[in-house]
């Protein structure tokens, strides 16, 4: 099984996001598990899941498509860590380096999404697996 979403710096920095999101969450109130923590950790695994999906599909319609639903669960993120923060669970400093990782990673899908349809509008769509457009796009 190929694994195009592996290369991408957009994957790695999602996945690095993941754990320190499950560190964090981990010293949340025992009585936000099921509610809270429960959501973060969810929305946090569905960016790099949803990364991977996209490059394992077939044309970059389809990838794109992903990437979108990944910058969603970003906003979702955003709103959960303003409120935590709020709540008093998340201190300051920590909110700061965790939105910084959530606009790095957001400007990284921004910039695949653009290589993705300015190949596309080039005339460089195909039906074949987007595995092909990885080497060029793990740069972003």
């Amino acid at each position: 099984m190929k694994k195009p979403h592996k290369k991408l710096y957009a994957w790695k920095a999602a996945l690095d996001l993941v754990l320190a999101l499950y560190s964090t969450t981990d010293r949340f109130p025992e009585q936000e598990r099921f509610s809270l923590t429960s959501q973060i950790r969810r929305a946090a695994l569905s960016v790099p899941s949803n990364i991977a999906e996209g490059a394992a599909r077939q044309t970059k319609k389809e990838f794109i498509n992903f990437l979108h639903m990944a910058q969603g669960s970003l906003s979702e993120l955003d709103t959960e860590l303003e409120l935590a923060k709020r709540l008093g669970y998340l201190a300051e400093e920590s909110w700061t380096k965790l939105d910084a990782q959530l606009e790095r990673i957001d400007k990284m899908l921004s910039g695949l999404i653009r290589h993705l349809r300015n190949s596309r509008r080039s005339g460089q769509e195909t039906n074949s697996h987007p595995s092909r457009l990885t080497p060029h796009a793990s740069r972003l």
